[in-house]
């Protein structure tokens, strides 16, 4: 691979790697800067050591790479926001209590059944000056609350510290608003806040207030909702207010990455802009003014559609694609791919750890790369299948590149994708131009109706389309069981084999098979693994009590409720761990497993006294006497589950440490493994 030999590519993965170290080991300020200053005096030393001493020029290489990590390692370290002073994660009793709190709405999210979801950022705490973000969740009333961006907002509350799944193998929130520098959560009601009238104009109020412009002109065109919530996707990367069974359509047809804006969409607004411009001479003075033109716009599209890493990495590369074509140089895709890779993450380093991100850069390197390899397969005639053809060789490139990691974080694959991608390039390519059109108009409050109309209409067949292609179910294997090493296996058998493929030799060919034989050792020791395997679990849930046992890869499901098919918890584990759902069986009182004898009592709150059992299981809040419950039973472990009223497990944990007597409550523990 020619790439990895520039010196940038090492620079950036180097970078990368400061980024992760930093993450995983936690690493102090003190010894970021440390081992920062200290790779800087290495790196000056084999610079000065290097001059006119080819030999030393290696070590030279190596000096750069290290203080190309130690800068992600600062990086990192400055962009943890935990480590401020200020920050609210470092007040005394934070999460024990509630706390009179002054705050900045910064962003809206999407809503969901019982709340409206928003990122607040934090002024004062209790009086006192304080920072950090947080995720507001607002309960659903009656009453009507328009709360915009810039809202100042005063309200008496406790924050909750990000938790971690209370089942197993479930999506890590706290952990997905951890990496974005929000550790806290606060759930309030609409008659709890205090709204100042004072609006903070950031230039986040005033993108906000484009958009909110925007939308009303819409409206007042008669633009459907349902249309227009899927254009604000595609055009200004919105998907706030899209509906569920929309989303749900778009993933099954393998085409969700239209409603990021991405590289697409920014290279048709590129164009569009471009077009405009083209008026304007291209003299030395006209190329800058058109340059500068470029870079504003889209630095503007990219503030008024939110900055997500989408579209920040595809603004920042086409920007950089503008500024070589004014300064009439060659642009390597390559070299423009790792300097907006290494801007971003410079400037944000959690970009990282955001799935966008990733599969954005992985789809948009894949094209480039493997693309022109497919492309030779087959030399078509007539425009019509040369469209065709290479409309099929991206998409089968990107799906190619993104595909392991798909699996790994969605454990499912569009068999139609090809068709879908096929299909909506003809109309995505409409959608834009006349989209950005619309948009503009819509905020200068002179939009045609006729051109609302037909961007209406394209949509509307548009979402017609993919949601006939979504409803081949059939295509859609779903539940893939996927883990890290599977991952790693994956790409070592595609890079290897694109390799191989662009110049076969027997090298190459060796280390092909090579990864085809570590894939499927992957593979048995996956399946060993997991046939070596017991455990019993206890679930969090509300409603129904569930108990999982498992030999192998066998699953047994017990619970109080074996006619609900509908069971997310379960599919996260079996999921997550190669597991197959053999049967289900109503839970009983006595259960047994690895010579361990566990009592289940549930809402009747019978149960023989002479048992003996080595663990009481409490469900669905019984009336008992639970100290008489103790002396008589003895038991060595008390499990309480989720369907327990709080203010009774309460108690019970009171007693049992009195009792000393390890007590474990699904509802504040998560759920309790027995293996």
């Amino acid at each position: 691979m020619k790439v990895l030999e520039f010196p940038l590519t090492r620079i950036t993965i180097g970078f990368m790697i400061g980024i992760l170290l930093a993450y995983y080991l936690n690493l102090s300020i003190t010894y970021t800067f440390t081992s920062l200053v200290a790779s800087i005096l290495l790196f000056c030393s084999c610079y000065y050591y290097a001059i006119n001493k080819t030999k030393r020029i290696t070590y030279f290489g190596m000096a750069t790479y290290l203080l190309s990590c130690c800068i992600g390692i600062t990086t990192q370290s400055l962009h943890t926001e935990s480590f401020q002073k200020s920050n609210y994660t470092n007040f005394e009793n934070i999460y024990d209590k509630p706390h009179l709190i002054d705050f900045i709405i910064s962003e809206k999210l999407k809503s969901n059944n019982y709340s409206d979801r928003y990122i607040a950022t934090i002024n004062q705490i209790d009086q006192k000056h304080a920072s950090g973000k947080v995720a507001l969740s607002i309960k659903k009333d009656s009453t009507e609350l328009n709360l915009k961006i810039g809202n100042c907002i005063r309200v008496k509350g406790e924050l909750s510290k990000n938790s971690s799944p209370k089942n197993p193998d479930q999506f890590d929130y706290g952990k997905y608003l951890n990496n974005k520098n929000i550790y806290a959560q606060l759930y309030i009601k609409k008659n709890e806040i205090t709204i100042s009238s004072t609006i903070e104009k950031s230039i986040w109020h005033y993108a906000a207030r484009i958009r909110t412009k925007i939308i009303q002109n819409l409206e007042k065109n008669g633009f459907n909702k349902t249309e227009m919530n899927v254009a604000l996707a595609l055009i200004l990367g919105q998907q706030q207010d899209i509906s569920p069974e929309i989303i749900k359509d778009y993933q099954y047809a393998g085409v969700t990455h239209i409603l990021s804006v991405s590289g697409l969409h920014v290279g048709y607004i590129l164009i569009f802009i471009t077009y405009t411009l083209k008026p304007i001479p291209n003299t030395k003075r006209g190329s800058l003014i058109k340059l500068i033109t470029i870079i504003v716009s889209l630095f503007a599209f990219a503030v008024i559609s939110g900055f997500s890493p989408s579209v920040l990495r595809s603004v920042v590369m086409f920007s950089f694609v503008a500024i070589g074509i004014h300064l009439r140089r060659s642009t390597n895709i390559y070299h423009t791919l790792l300097v907006s890779i290494l801007f971003l993450l410079l400037f944000e380093p959690a970009f990282i750890f955001d799935v966008g991100f990733q599969l954005s850069y992985l789809a948009l390197y894949f094209i480039i790369w493997f693309q022109p390899i497919l492309k030779k397969l087959w030399h078509p005639k007539h425009k019509f299948t040369i469209a065709i053809w290479n409309a099929l060789t991206v998409s089968f490139a990107a799906q190619i590149g993104t595909l392991p990691i798909c699996l790994y974080y969605f454990h499912q694959f569009p068999g139609l994708f090809f068709v879908a991608n096929i299909v909506i390039i003809p109309f995505l390519s409409v959608i834009m131009i006349l989209g950005i059109i619309v948009m503009i108009l819509a905020a200068f409050d002179s939009t045609p109706l006729l051109l609302v109309q037909l961007l209406e209409k394209s949509i509307f067949y548009l979402n017609k389309i993919i949601n006939i292609i979504a409803s081949f179910e059939s295509f859609i294997i779903r539940d893939i069981s996927f883990n890290t090493f599977l991952l790693i296996s994956s790409y070592l058998l595609i890079i290897s084999g694109i390799i191989w493929l662009k110049k076969p030799t027997f090298t190459k060919l060796s280390i092909t098979l090579g990864s085809i034989i570590l894939l499927q050792i992957t593979f048995i020791l996956n399946r060993k693994d997991t046939e070596t395997q017991n455990e019993w679990i206890v679930y969090n849930v509300t409603k129904h009590s569930q108990i999982t046992e498992r030999t192998g890869n066998s699953v047994t499901l017990f619970t109080t409720d074996t006619t609900s098919n509908n069971n997310y918890s379960l599919t996260s584990y079996l999921v997550g761990n190669f597991g197959n759902l053999k049967r289900k069986e109503r839970l009983q009182n006595i259960a047994y497993f690895n010579g361990y004898k566990i009592l289940i009592i549930d809402s009747t709150g019978i149960y023989p006294e002479k048992i003996n059992p080595d663990i009481v299981m409490i469900t669905q809040s019984p009336k008992i006497n639970f100290e008489r419950l103790l002396k008589t039973t003895h038991p060595k472990m008390v499990i309480a589950d989720g369907t327990n009223y709080k203010s009774v497990q309460q108690y019970w944990k009171e007693t049992c440490i009195n009792e000393k007597i390890p007590f474990h409550f699904t509802n504040e523990k998560g759920f309790y493994k027995l293996n």
